[in-house]
């Protein structure tokens, strides 16, 4: 046979690539790296596993579109454990393979009104799971009087969660940390002087009894078996970086399956105290900001042949009062959450959206200084603090839709933002004019803690200011001892400040008898480490000078209710002079259209205080930052004319004003969900394979075919 003629293949001869390298195939070698590129997840293999082979491998597709609350009718079997032989352990749903995908949202930090389009917005970004705190202190701020309504209405929340599509993970406490007050526990726990938190104590397990009897038997009805969609519960929250009483998990797991959950119950702790937070027979859990294969190995020797699960991945921080604004890297947040997928890792996003601290609720850090937490709870998520998209988000949605097989629900709309004329305050009240509309001062030989203060049915108060007044005689050297922190008059002048490191203070020498006054405000509990034990807010001891005890107390609680500033609109208000020093309430009139939108305040010129707005407490501000705008929510707005407040605790301002975009140290909202994310996207083509990854196969297997010679 002689040689075949030149680009012929002889019938039933063996194809060959060919020698010649036409510009079809010069093209296909460029491109075709390219392509390929955009299948691989976009991750930095650190931990060599199983995923270190994903750009060979299809990533898998889920599809749970059965598997929603609405359309799974059998609630036969829960959430459960399982695993076969050469697979490693998963979670069962259903009797369906099912990878938690959660993102915590905290209906008290965030007005009902907006419950619904947070809710949406979790969904529409690939979600399938929602998890909440559960603030003890908000339920039963007095012992055995509940509040379940409006903005803490539970079960409406987590019934909307099921009718959206969303499962739930309840994280009920007692203690829940949260940066909110005390952890969330009851500042009126702290009245028993021997109180211990977090243990046996017969005190505190008496009032967890209680709150539960209360709290659990709302819950049942919500649980998957009942036909709700409460999947799991935790059990207690982080103990094992508290773990002081090996009996006390034991009964809070105890306390919870007497009052009916019958879900699967778990813990969460970070890797540090995984083994100190433990607990027989309840599946742990592991907290973390990044990805690490150490802290998975840990947890699966703790509990062999049981799926992993990232209770919390934080994607972000919360800001303290004089600190900076915490920010966590988008394309840091998108690698990790790509090495849980094609890890088989369930895990919830810590936080999905943060919320605010509406008026007092914020809790407090100690790490040898006491630090406030701030207003906003932004956290740096997934949605602001005003539930607007970020690169997070949509750098996650993509990455789900990618690993979805089903459609992910249309984008809600943005919530729209205004900014409304400046406000000058024409009005103002000093503090001291203001006695007279407060409730009657308590009379007292020595000072009393804000906690046990025979206030408010005998639970004492639990925030917010105490103002302390005694007559003396002379000056000398003041000793107090003040929890958070205070300011100190002589009649209505200021002579200095205290605070948890400052306990002395000079009065200089009076002629006659003064009223020496002490304002202590209560900057918020601290919510995590032993510190809870010592949260009594006041004064907490005696008030002395030259150490001689001073006696005879009128104590004012000023805890800025709504019905406290009803009252204040008989006051007989003054024109605001060009300055004043000292704590006074500002009044101004805000403004807006006839469709009130979110804004937020800017109040660049005050110095330290509160802003009310028809009454609703927005908040602290503070001049030492990161936070510079404080939210304010449309749904909270009247048509036309709003009463806005500002306690101001030392020196007038000048205007209120509003704008449309939040200043908390930097931003990171994104406004257009079409484009948000292309001028930072890892892969040129990232939206054509979101919109159609079948096109680039099929792009790719045609380029193939062309190298080959077909």
């Amino acid at each position: 046979m002689g040689p075949r003629p030149p680009g012929r293949r002889v019938m039933g001869t063996p194809r060959r690539f060919s020698r010649c390298l036409s510009w079809k195939r010069i093209l296909c070698i460029f491109f075709l790296p390219l392509i390929l590129s955009g299948f691989a997840p976009r991750v930095k293999d650190k931990e060599g596993l199983i995923y270190a082979n994903a750009q060979l491998q299809p990533v898998r597709m889920f599809n749970w579109s059965h598997l929603t609350p609405r359309t799974l009718k059998d609630r036969s079997v829960g959430l459960q454990a399982a695993s076969r032989v050469g697979s490693k352990p998963y979670f069962t749903l259903g009797g369906h393979k099912f990878l938690i995908f959660g993102g915590s949202i905290h209906y008290f930090r965030v007005p009902r009104e907006y419950w619904r389009d947070r809710l949406l917005k979790l969904k529409a970004c690939g979600f399938n799971t929602l998890t909440t705190y559960v603030p003890w202190n908000l339920h039963e701020p007095e012992r055995g009087k509940f509040d379940f309504s409006e903005n803490l209405d539970l079960e409406a929340f987590v019934l909307m969660a099921a009718e959206i599509g969303l499962w739930v993970i309840l994280r009920p406490g007692p203690y829940i940390c949260s940066e909110i007050d005390l952890g969330g526990l009851p500042s009126w726990l702290l009245q028993d002087p021997e109180m211990i938190l977090r243990t046996t104590y017969k005190g505190f397990v008496e009032a967890v009894d209680k709150y539960f009897d209360h709290l659990i038997s709302r819950v049942v009805p919500l649980q998957y078996h009942k036909g709700g969609p409460i999947i799991a519960v935790q059990v207690e929250n982080e103990y094992g970086s508290f773990a002081v009483d090996k009996d006390y998990m034991p009964y809070v797991r105890k306390a919870l399956l007497e009052r009916g959950i019958v879900e699967l119950l778990v813990t969460s702790d970070d890797a540090e105290n995984l083994q100190k937070g433990y607990l027989e027979g309840v599946l742990a859990t592991i907290n973390m900001n990044t990805f690490e294969k150490s802290a998975f190995e840990q947890l699966s020797q703790l509990q062999r042949n049981k799926p992993i699960m990232v209770m919390e991945y934080w994607v972000g921080w919360f800001d303290t009062w004089g600190g900076k604004h915490m920010v966590n890297n988008a394309e840091d947040v998108e690698e990790t959450v790509s090495k849980f997928i094609t890890s088989e890792i369930s895990f919830n996003v810590y936080m999905f959206h943060g919320g605010t601290n509406f008026g007092f609720m914020n809790g407090a850090t100690y790490f040898g200084i006491h630090r406030a937490v701030v207003t906003s709870y932004d956290y740096d998520a997934l949605l602001t603090e005003a539930g607007d998209y970020t690169k997070k988000y949509f750098k996650l949605q993509r990455l789900f839709r990618s690993v979805l097989a089903m459609p992910l629900p249309p984008l809600p709309e943005l919530t729209p933002k205004a900014k409304y004329p400046s406000v000058k305050p024409s009005l103002y009240l000093p503090l001291w004019d203001a006695l007279q509309y407060l409730n009657e001062p308590v009379i007292s030989n020595r000072p009393v803690n804000m906690e046990n203060l025979p206030i408010n049915g005998g639970n004492g108060q639990s925030f917010g200011f105490v103002l302390y007044e005694t007559s003396i005689c002379s000056g000398g050297s003041l000793c107090a001892i003040v929890q958070d922190t205070a300011q100190v008059f002589l009649n209505e002048i200021s002579i200095g400040l205290l605070d948890d490191h400052t306990e002395n203070l000079n009065i200089p020498e009076i002629m006659e008898c003064q009223l020496l006054r002490i304002l202590v405000e209560n900057r918020g509990r601290v919510n995590f480490s032993w510190k809870i034990q010592d949260q009594r807010k006041g004064l907490t001891g005696s008030v002395t000078i030259n150490d001689v005890p001073l006696n005879g107390f009128a104590i004012y609680s000023l805890e800025m209710t709504m019905s406290f500033f009803e009252r204040l609109r008989s006051a007989t208000w003054r024109p605001v002079p060009k300055r004043y020093l000292g704590p006074a309430f500002y009044l101004g009139t805000l403004n807006v259209d006839s469709s009130p939108k979110d804004t937020f305040l800017s109040l660049l010129t005050w110095n330290s205080g509160f802003a009310f707005i028809n009454g609703r407490n927005l908040g602290r501000y503070s001049i030492i930052g990161p936070q510079k705008t404080l939210y304010l929510p449309g749904a909270w707005l009247r048509p036309e004319d709003n009463e806005i407040i500002l306690f101001e605790k030392k020196k007038s301002g000048s205007y209120i004003r509003t704008t449309d975009e939040p200043a908390l140290g930097c931003s990171n909202t994104v406004n257009d969900p079409v484009y948000a994310d292309s001028a930072t996207s890892p892969h040129p083509l990232h939206l054509l394979k979101d919109i159609a990854p079948e096109i680039l196969q099929r792009l790719c297997y045609l380029m193939v075919s062309t190298l080959l010679g077909s």
